[in-house]
């Protein structure tokens, strides 16, 4: 019986994933070729084809397939087994947390104030992605921990493996310049918009509300960054609709306006399955609990 190399395994893992060697090259930071190379032995060791040409590209084949879905329990159970021991012999390995740019800005300072106290020894890396970018990578084992967001009426797909835990919820609100006479998204049907790069639930979101005020948004700034979208409407060059959380508890620099039914999205923390028992995510998660709750005056650090 072959014995399998757990980082070969990964290698076959991220490819299922991701697609094409050069975007597992480039998610993993090897050459293409190494990679390539790395999965030539793991066939060797599986004594049957596991990868076919497909044009310029390769595909699994279904013997590919069947063990890159055996790879991805066989990670998870190795995830399960260093938590398990993390939690016995507490070493803290290295989190890594994938954030949307309102959670860095409301939440990520308290947290890791939070964390210089209680686990000093403890090393949080942070990457921002939008969410559906850093979902992926949770899936595919970039990150350990991401907090992502949802809109009313736009629930993300639930994914095997990965579990969420609501931190709370975020009024969004339209934003106009502080002068600006509007009353209500019906006022600003004939403004310029600013908002987040299509394809982001964000920007289906606000779209959806224009339209159901009776018109089609007319998007001149797509910006991912939000702080851009609350300096172009602080000048008076644009209107948009933004979260609470942006503010991170400090004045609006614009003047805030309820939209119907005063809508809120809900913020998430997820992680995989298997690495629930790991203690140094285990604090992430309570101090990031304990951030959010800061900003919504219902506890003080």
């Amino acid at each position: 019986m072959p014995v399998f190399e757990l980082r070969r395994l990964r290698l076959l893992h991220e490819l299922a994933l991701r697609g094409t060697l050069a975007a597992v090259a480039d998610a993993l930071s090897y050459s293409p070729s190494t990679i390539s190379q790395q999965l030539g032995l793991l066939e060797k060791e599986a004594g049957v084809a596991l990868l076919a040409p497909d044009g310029r590209r390769v595909r699994l084949t279904e013997h590919g397939r069947v063990l890159a879905a055996h790879a991805a329990r066989a990670l998870d159970l190795d995830e399960q087994v260093h938590g398990e021991l993390e939690s016995l012999a507490p070493g803290l390995a290295p989190v890594r947390v994938a954030v949307m740019q309102t959670a860095t800005l409301a939440l990520l300072p308290a947290a890791l104030a939070l964390l210089a106290e209680r686990a000093p020894a403890l090393r949080v890396e942070l990457v921002e992605l939008p969410p559906e970018h850093g979902l992926f990578e949770l899936t595919a084992r970039g990150v350990d921990l991401v907090i992502a967001e949802q809109y009313p009426g736009h629930t993300r797909a639930h994914v095997d493996g990965l579990e969420r835990e609501v931190l709370g919820t975020d009024p969004i609100r339209l934003a106009v310049a502080p002068a600006d006479p509007a009353r209500s998204i019906d006022d600003l049907r004939e403004r310029a918009w600013a908002m987040e790069p299509a394809g982001t639930a964000a920007r289906q979101w606000a779209v959806q509300q224009c339209r159901a005020a009776g018109f089609e948004p007319d998007v001149r700034f797509e910006l991912a960054d939000l702080t851009a979208h609350a300096r172009l409407v602080a000048a008076g060059q644009a209107v948009a609709v933004l979260p609470d959380l942006l503010w991170a508890g400090a004045p609006a620099p614009v003047r805030l306006l309820d939209l119907p039914g005063r809508p809120a999205r809900e913020v998430f923390m997820a992680q995989r399955a298997a690495s629930r028992g790991r203690a140094g995510i285990v604090e992430v998660r309570r101090a990031l609990r304990e951030a959010f709750a800061v900003t919504r005056g219902e506890s003080r650090l």
